[in-house]
């Protein structure tokens, strides 16, 4: 099995890329894995030093099977760049792993994303395969089948890809007339559907709630790492979409994670208990009062 290429997406965070790229060189498959950086151009002018101290050190990196840098000459922002990159190179290989530059691997991510990618290749109702965990819920398997794509540490298959449906509107029409908003929402504790519509408006450009209604109304399951792979680090307010707060932060298994095939090839109906928990401790009412205070008194004004 020849490793899947991983796609890196920076913009303006060199001392985050630095994290991340060191974090994946400590994995052993790093030097069989093609890795392929997409690097986006600054959005405005306070940017542009951060873009280029960026690009400066992306240009230097080792430790791979190869290194290919996209380097875009005019700022196309994070959904476009992961939508066109992704769908470059799912076409060209088959499979891809998927980092952003926040993002720190545990020392056998690669190794756990391509056991998975290579034992559901042909398991069509496979589609998606999650390296994160921030729920940091014991009651999970090392394992399990879930309708939800996270979208921290993440790979796929150009069979799953051609799923995904760039229209927001569309995917919405559909979870409404099918009635499936509050599935969608894991019973209505997060806001997903809220996030398809902020998209719809353009409030945000979100690529990955995209591409999580597509694969939730073609009933195309997530095989989920129920022990963190990867910890996301971009919750410290320099990103575009984080704000601090440190909600969705995990602690990394350190440890080889197997991947065996699970059977029968349906929804983990107690790992979806475990978000619908999670999601109801710390996005109800009372639990965003509460972290807003705490966070405004020490000066953390992130959304």
């Amino acid at each position: 099995m020849t490793p899947a290429p991983i796609l890196l997406f920076v913009y303006n965070r060199p001392e985050h890329v630095r994290q991340c790229i060191a974090s994946l060189q400590a994995n052993e498959l790093a030097a069989q894995s093609p890795l392929f950086i997409y690097s986006d151009a600054a959005k405005t002018p306070e940017s542009r030093e951060g873009v280029e101290q960026t690009r400066q050190f992306i240009r230097d990196i080792d430790g791979f099977a190869s290194v290919t840098i996209i380097e875009r000459e005019q700022n196309w922002g994070l959904a476009r760049s992961i939508i066109d990159g992704v769908t470059t190179q799912v076409n060209h290989f088959g499979r891809v792993i998927v980092m952003e530059d926040d993002l720190i691997a545990a020392p056998y991510f690669l190794q756990f994303m391509n056991d998975a990618l290579e034992t559901y290749k042909d398991e069509p109702r496979v589609g998606h395969i999650q390296g994160c965990d921030f729920t940091q819920d014991t009651s999970l398997p090392d394992t399990f089948l879930i309708k939800w794509t996270g979208s921290w540490g993440w790979g796929t298959w150009d069979r799953a890809w051609k799923l995904f449906n760039p229209n927001g509107k569309e995917l919405l029409q559909q979870l409404e007339e099918r009635n499936l908003t509050h599935r969608f929402d894991f019973n209505s504790t997060y806001g997903y559907t809220r996030m398809l519509r902020r998209q719809i408006e353009g409030k945000n450009n979100s690529w990955a709630i995209r591409w999580n209604a597509s694969l939730f109304l073609a009933d195309i399951l997530s095989l989920n790492a129920g022990r963190s792979l990867i910890r996301n680090t971009g919750f410290d307010g320099s990103g575009t979409n984080c704000g601090g707060g440190g909600l969705y932060d995990s602690t990394l298994w350190l440890n080889p994670l197997p991947v065996e095939k699970l059977s029968p090839i349906e929804e983990n109906e107690k790992a979806r208990e475990a978000f619908v928990r999670y999601y109801h401790r710390t996005n109800c009412f009372m639990a965003k009062a509460i972290r807003r205070i705490k966070r405004t008194l020490k000066g953390d004004f992130g959304a």
